[in-house]
């Protein structure tokens, strides 16, 4: 039968939802299986996925130097784009033979409209060589790899390239895979070579025979006939697409008739574009096939179909070919999930036995159960916002494990104080809601205005973080309209019933406990509290001098402070670079050592073969000066048993020793993840690029002073040997321009383009040229024979005059200024910015006045941090106004806010503290903690100052009695909302595996947070309160 409602407890939407216990269950049953019917359809991934607020514009410009891609392209494209609304800044990287311009957007800019202003802006441009091809222009994302398939053997380069193509047709037939690519492959090329002599004999140049053979490769539509029978379509088809089908062309008719065939002239090559980049597993030739996640494809299910077309594939692959699979996300995706959960469960598990201590039983169910009912109605929401399951969302309820209840607490620890008055369930059950409903919406709103702040970090970072306020400020939302009207419906329906056994047993130590817990507050607390009051002016002074020292220690430096934990990758990964030019076969020397030493470092663990999986090599990623050895280790808790990643590369770099000749040489063990990269981007500009090539050096020599740095890049790598070419006035004379000559020199060494058509998946090119023999020297450029206008040929040398140089690798600009970049990794990583202010101090004023116009910056993780930091300042301040803004209005005053924000600041320290006692650096997670726990802190403030009013209101007395009596009625709501934020928070605070230590900053800023602003509450601001009752007292005297 339903409660009856008595008349004083009959009015009001609470009170009718507690005494309509059916409006209430359904409610309930509402967000339970209409959560769990959304979760089925929300999006699963390890990391959001989101555009970067960038536009790229590339343009492939073959064989040209890094300066002719500037002057020729970059700074058109720059000139065309920088004017654009919403753009940012454009930096741009000129490469042999490619431009590369990155357009960054504003934050909260239209990026699909900015794209479309880059491309009808770049579509003007009329002064691009007419070489270039057509401008790419793409808006970069950041899509996940699901798992690698390496597929690996004693094999030619082209047999592995076929069987990786048909494995990735299979995948993609499947519906599960939609997004599938494939490294370690050089594009398709048929290179049709023919010696001069043989031009020569037939009177004919490069750039004829490649008209020729263009005009015999047609594949086009001829429009239709109407017949009687109907529409025929026309079509002339002459489309080759193999080596084979040029071959038999005729290309030359000669005087009686007779045709001379292609391949009587040329050889014929059907292979790969003439590039040094080849790629090793474990010593084999091999092809990487990349799988990706796209919609609403989860890591594990694509992981699961990939692994089963596998099996399928492994009996059929050719003897001597083998697969294996690497870095494979969906375990790094599911041993976070599980981290998560498990760290969940632990949290659940504490809050409810905390309860269960505090209050009964029954109460302290109904109290916990408003976590699952928030977090499965919070999944209802969640598709508003695009907002998928990964691991920052998922952390993000982590953080509402012990807060979500605190409403939950505050009501249901009222409600029992009123059933232990005397009154029944209803009575009790509405009262205890109607008093607890304002102090619990605005410790609501104060927790999602501190939130907030999360959400409006700009770039890339803010794309990541803003999911956290997204599920909070849902959770939160649908725990307040639990507490208020699905709670007080449970609670009113509670009827005292006969205890047996073990029920009675639990419930007579619960009674105890609670009895015992109530003669503490009033024999213990009150005293101490009524002591420390008499003395409130001292109290507020040493409180006062500790959060100075703590603030002045935090920013003094000693603590360091890093951008993100060092988070270790399952790999190990060495990038070489070697000075430009250098010979492929010098960069594979010191690739071979650097095997040999990875090898060496996995063997003296004595389990080599648990610990490594395989070691991918790749030469010649950007020319043929550059290599990258990655060694696949096992997973975290197998390795971490053996050798740990960042052990590994420790002794694999001290194993490979100093490699001589080398540019530079880094080592990483953290490569991909949220605290990877350089630890110090300082980058320099000026307008001569001699003038940045002296300056990167000498503040290159510059770090080698400081013992904590190492892997030191000055950004600045000499380019390849340059031939230019000025036209003589013999030359002039015989009818030939500066472009004609360039053009002839074109179509001999880089070759002359015939087609570039579809071969499959694939895009290829279809080159004349002068064979490989007849283009690797001095004498055959001098040698090398124009054909002049009048049909005559003449030896280059006659024609141009030749002088030597050295173009640079690559050129980089920034918002239109040329820019190197130096970098270097310091370790400790904490330690940076110490030697930041050092180099600020002594290094970079006395580089900037040696070299006049030269500039500097910090870029890289320096940069990201500064804005972070910035935004962050500014967002705190508009947190805590909002916070103010919130507390006044329900207290109606100015003064009693200021009493409940003592807790914020007191709040850091306990932050700061935590992460003392453990040893973390603070960290921009630190910091994002600290400001979401501005929020929480002040709820038990506000209660108790709430409180504090009411009895004001109602019995009257001096202000000493009223927040003694205050401060004892809500000792128990208090700690018991500290004690579950903290039990929530503590299992993550407490994780030791690596997959955590990005999130744990976060997690010791509340939990230590929540835990030290507890004391402040239940002391300061009881003296507080009394100081300024005091100075009211006194200005009342006074006036």
């Amino acid at each position: 039968m339903a409660a009856r409602p008595s008349p004083e407890s009959s009015r009001g939407a609470i009170a009718w939802m507690a005494g309509h216990s059916v409006a209430a269950n359904l409610l309930m049953l509402t967000c339970l299986i209409g959560g769990f019917i959304f979760l089925q359809n929300i999006r699963q991934e390890l990391f959001p996925v989101f555009d970067v607020d960038t536009v790229a514009v590339t343009v492939v410009y073959p064989g040209a130097s890094p300066e002719e891609v500037e002057s020729g392209i970059i700074l058109a494209v720059e000139e065309a784009v920088s004017a654009l609304d919403g753009v940012d800044e454009v930096t741009s990287t000129a490469m042999e033979g490619l431009a590369w311009v990155d357009v960054k957007a504003l934050t909260g800019a239209d990026l699909q409209k900015l794209a479309q202003d880059v491309q009808g802006e770049v579509d003007r441009i009329t002064s691009f060589p007419e070489e270039a091809e057509e401008p790419q222009i793409t808006i970069i994302s950041n899509k996940r790899v699901v798992l690698s398939v390496v597929l690996y053997g004693d094999a030619p380069p082209a047999s592995l390239h076929e069987l990786a193509e048909q494995m990735r047709d299979q995948f993609l037939q499947d519906p599960g895979i939609t997004q599938v690519d494939l490294d370690g492959v050089r594009p398709l090329e048929i290179g049709i070579e023919v010696p001069q002599e043989n031009l020569r004999r037939y009177n004919l140049t490069l750039e004829e025979l490649a008209g020729r053979l263009r005009n015999a490769s047609v594949d086009l539509p001829g429009g239709s006939v109407k017949a009687d029978s109907g529409e025929i379509l026309i079509r002339v088809k002459e489309r080759r697409d193999f080596g084979r089908e040029f071959a038999r062309l005729p290309v030359i008719t000669k005087d009686d008739g007779s045709r001379v065939l292609l391949e009587e002239i040329a050889s014929i090559d059907d292979g790969y574009r003439d590039t040094d980049y080849y790629a090793t597993y474990n010593g084999k030739p091999a092809v990487m096939i990349n799988v990706y996640s796209v919609g609403d494809q989860t890591p594990i299910q694509v992981s699961r179909t990939v692994r089963s077309h596998l099996e399928q594939l492994r009996p059929t692959l050719p003897a001597g070919i083998e697969l294996s699979i690497l870095r494979d996300r969906s375990e790094i995706f599911a041993q976070r999930i599980d981290l998560l959960l498990r760290n969940s469960a632990i949290g659940l598990s504490l809050v409810i036995v905390m309860l269960a201590l505090f209050l009964e039983f029954r109460l302290a169910f109904w109290v916990m159960m408003g976590i699952p009912i928030s977090f499965m109605g919070s999944f209802i929401l969640l598709p508003l916002f695009d907002v998928s399951i990964n691991m920052i969302s998922l952390f993000a309820y982590l953080i509402c494990l012990g807060i979500v209840v605190d409403d939950a607490i505050v009501v249901g620890e009222n409600v029992y104080h009123y059933r232990q008055s005397g009154l029944g369930p209803l009575e009790a059950a509405v009262k205890g809601a109607r008093d607890m409903a304002m102090p619990v919406t605005f410790s609501i709103l104060t927790n999602i205005a501190t939130f907030m702040p999360l959400y409006f970090i700009p770039g890339t970072d803010g794309k990541i973080f803003r999911v956290i306020p997204l599920v909070v400020c849902t959770v939160f939302a649908v725990s307040l309209f639990e507490s208020i009207f699905i709670l007080p419906a449970h609670l009113a329906r509670q009827r005292e019933k006969k205890r047996r056994g073990l029920s009675a047993f639990l419930h007579a130590r619960q009674q105890d406990f609670s009895l015992a817990f109530s003669r503490w507050v009033h024999n213990r607390y009150s005293p101490l509290l009524g002591f420390v009051l008499s003395y409130r002016y001292l109290t507020l002074a040493m409180a006062l001098a500790v959060l100075v020292l703590t603030i002045s220690f935090a920013v003094s430096g000693r603590m360091g402070m890093e951008m993100y934990p060092k988070l270790e990758s399952d790999f190990a990964r060495a990038t070489l670079t070697m000075p430009y030019g250098a010979a492929v076969d010098k960069t594979e020397a010191v690739a071979r050592r650097l095997l040999a030493a990875a090898r060496q470092t996995a063997t003296e663990t004595g389990r080599e073969k648990e610990l490594v999986q395989g070691i991918f090599t790749e030469i010649g990623t950007d020319g043929s000066h550059k290599a990258e050895v990655t060694v696949y280790l096992a997973p975290p808790e197998v390795r971490d048993k053996i050798l740990g990643t960042a052990a590994f590369t420790r002794r694999w770099r001290e194993l490979t020793g100093e490699i001589t000749g080398s540019k530079s040489l880094r080592f990483e063990s953290d490569a991909g993840g949220p605290g990877s990269g350089n630890a110090i981007t300082i980058e320099l500009n000026h307008r001569d690029l001699g003038v940045l090539q002296r300056a990167s050096r000498e503040l290159a020599d510059g770090l080698q002073a400081y013992p904590l740095v190492t892997d030191i890049d000055d950004g600045f790598t000499p380019g390849k040997e340059q031939l230019d070419f000025t036209l003589l006035p013999q030359g002039k004379s015989l009818g030939f321009t500066a472009r004609e000559v360039a053009r002839q020199i074109r179509n001999a060494f880089y070759g002359a383009e015939v087609l570039r058509q579809q071969r499959g998946r694939n895009e290829m090119k279809v080159m004349v040229r002068l064979p490989e023999a007849e283009r690797i020297s001095q004498y055959h450029i001098d040698e090398l024979m124009l054909q002049s206008p009048d049909g005559n040929e003449v030896p280059l040398r006659d024609v141009a005059r030749i002088t030597r140089g050295r173009a640079y690798m690559e050129i980089s600009r920034r918002n239109g200024r040329r820019v190197v970049q130096v970098q270097c990794d310091v370790t400790p990583r904490n330690k940076a910015g110490e030697i930041i202010n050092d180099l600020q101090e002594t290094l970079l004023p006395g580089l900037t006045a040696s070299h006049p116009g030269l500039r500097y910056s910090f870029e890289g993780r320096q940069a990201d941090m500064r804005k972070n930091l910035g935004n962050l300042k500014v967002s705190f301040i508009l947190a805590l106004l909002a916070v103010f803004a919130l507390l006044a209005i329900p207290f109606r005053s100015y003064s009693q806010p200021l009493i409940v924000m003592l807790a914020i600041p007191f709040g850091i320290i306990g932050a700061i503290f935590g992460h003392l006692l453990l040893g973390y650096s603070l960290s921009i997670m630190s910091l994002l903690g600290i400001v979401a726990l501005s929020g929480v802190v002040v709820n038990d403030s506000l209660v108790l100052v709430t409180r504090a009013n009411e009895l004001q209101e109602e019995q009257g007395g001096t202000a000493l009695q009223i927040i003694l009596a205050a401060s004892a009625q809500r000792f128990r709501p208090i700690i018991l909302t500290t004690v579950t934020t903290f039990g929530g928070l503590s299992p993550m605070i407490l994780e030791t595996s690596r997959q955590a230590r990005f999130l744990i900053p976060m997690a010791i800023s509340l939990g230590f947070g929540v835990l030290f602003a507890t004391i402040i509450t239940l002391v300061l601001v009881p003296s507080l309160y009394l100081i300024i009752d005091d100075i009211r007292i006194l200005a009342g005297k006074n006036s």
